[in-house]
């Protein structure tokens, strides 16, 4: 396979010495690239804006760190009308270098941009998902060219409940929070310690990620919505350094999954308008910007409930069952399949069901080591060669795992919600299209041998829930979901076996 390219936005270089949290992973970034002779390039038209800079000195500054990479030439007769077109109202400046940036990733110059700026990543998912999924955060794209040029057997990520008193304030993950909050020190010993709040970590050399959660209830709450039952989560942090490892999101399924099982009315966490990739994972999936405190710090909260939401007549079904997650639309055409899938992607796309199997073997034994739950993100690609067709974006995917040596085996798993269906043409494609999900290295994809004769199915979906207990072949077949002898191929599931289906399932809500 060709070498990656990537396009890095100029703002990531120029105040990278002002972003402690991003020069980690941004020093990780150059290094693979150099390493693996991976291209780095900034767009002639985001240099020409730097050199626009009247301060004399700071434009020297900033030319000099972006003379270290090649320069990506701009298109010739590209007019601000066409960006417009394409990437909608271009009221400033800073929009026109913006879309600029977006075209070039869309014409296929580069396989993938790199920026911190939200903006931009809300306007390349505007455009279309594909090309949102090829704008990628810094740790994102050190975790990709880990991914596909490094490939290591990836250690299932436990999330650990204890605590507040058990974790050392020796640990380096608040390192970090202490240069943010004053005083954090305090806080922690008698908020969290004397209060005795429950956290969720996430262990990898120390901890890699920290949730710190309370309840509360609508007389006694920072949130706007006085709800019953609320969520607060007090404190929500990813080592700088562990940020390409998606464990935000893994955190936040475990808010999610939690918060809907035990039927939460609101979940809300406190931020900065600094972290601006714990702003865009919180918004992607339904949190709004309620309020803002005396000291800068914003309120984000989440609705839930016990009911599936409506959509209403020209809603994108995708969107309406993003923003509400874990909970999804069932409407009179809901849309649903089956999706065989063989033990060894099953493993690969949903290593926590496996390796709690085997910790529910340990535990029979007496061999367990307390309560731990492996952990996974929500956002994921399965590619097939399946001849069938899938229906349009928000159509539900169930998860059948075939024949396997270990449980669960001829069972109905998990369910899915689907995004999107590409077909990729060639290895570039392939890479350009699971890219921001990817869990497949450089050799995994060319072993696909994508070509325009045997293209690739590339099948973007949420991870709504899994089935548990999972549900048996034998139990399939007395509801008719599967009509006779185990699946091999992609199958839909009509209205009436669909509410059958679902009727077996606790969600969390009422579908």
């Amino acid at each position: 396979m060709s070498t990656q390219t990537y396009q890095i936005d100029t703002n990531v270089i120029i105040h990278l010495g002002d972003n402690k949290t991003v020069e980690p992973a941004f020093s990780a970034l150059t290094s693979l690239a150099a390493k693996h002779k991976v291209d780095i390039f900034v767009h002639e038209a985001a240099r020409d804006d730097v050199g626009r800079d009247k301060d004399t000195a700071r434009r020297e500054i900033s030319l000099s760190k972006l003379g270290k990479f090649q320069t990506l030439s701009k298109v010739r007769g590209l007019t601000t009308a066409d960006l417009s077109n394409a990437f909608g109202p271009l009221p400033k400046h800073n929009d026109i270098v913006d879309a600029t940036l977006l075209h070039a990733l869309h014409i296929g110059a580069v396989d993938f941009l790199v920026s911190q700026d939200r903006g931009l990543h809300e306007r390349a998912r505007r455009h279309s998902p594909e090309l949102g999924r090829r704008v990628l955060y810094v740790a994102d794209a050190v975790q990709l060219l880990r991914t596909t040029y490094e490939p290591i057997e990836a250690p299932v990520r436990f999330i650990d409940e204890v605590a507040a008193h058990a974790i050392p304030l020796t640990d380096t993950i608040f390192d970090s929070l202490r240069e943010d909050y004053p005083g954090f020190d305090k806080w922690w010993t008698e908020k969290c310690v004397k209060q005795r709040r429950l956290c969720w970590i996430i262990e990898d050399d120390g901890i890699a990620g920290l949730l710190v959660r309370k309840d509360e209830t609508g007389s006694d709450t920072d949130a706007m919505e006085k709800a019953n039952k609320i969520l607060k989560i007090c404190t929500f942090k990813v080592r700088p350094e562990r940020r390409g490892l998606k464990l935000g999101e893994l955190l936040l399924k475990k808010v999610f999954w939690f918060a809907q099982k035990n039927k939460y009315d609101l979940v809300y966490v406190t931020t900065y308008e600094g972290q601006t990739y714990l702003i865009d994972l919180l918004e992607y999936f339904g949190f709004t910007h309620t309020a803002t405190k005396e000291d800068d710090e914003r309120i984000y909260e989440k609705r839930m409930g016990t009911r599936a939401p409506t959509p209403t007549d020209g809603d994108n079904r995708f969107d309406v069952h993003r923003l509400n997650y874990p909970r999804f639309a069932i409407v009179p055409d809901t849309a649903a399949f089956g999706i065989p899938i063989k033990e060894g992607y099953h493993d690969i796309l949903y290593p926590d069901l496996k390796q709690q199997n085997q910790l529910d073997l340990f535990g029979a034994l007496g061999l367990g080591g307390g309560s731990r739950r492996p952990g996974n993100t929500i956002r994921k690609v399965y590619l097939c060669r399946a001849p069938s067709n899938l229906g349009p974006p928000g159509s539900l995917l169930f998860f059948y795992k075939g024949k396997s040596s270990s449980s669960p085996s001829q069972t109905m798993s998990a369910i899915g919600i689907l995004e999107d269906v590409r077909y990729a043409r060639s290895t570039r494609e392939l890479l350009q299209m699971t890219g921001g999900r990817s869990v497949y290295s450089e050799q995994d994809l060319e072993g696909w041998r994508a070509s325009a004769e045997s293209p690739v199915k590339v099948i973007n979906y949420l991870l709504a829930a899994y089935i548990d207990p999972a549900i048996g072949l034998k139990q399939l077949q007395e509801s008719k979901i599967i009509t006779e002898h185990p699946p091999q191929s992609i199958f839909r599931i009509p209205r009436p076996r669909l509410d059958d289906l679902l009727s077996q399932i606790d969600l969390g809500f009422q579908a």
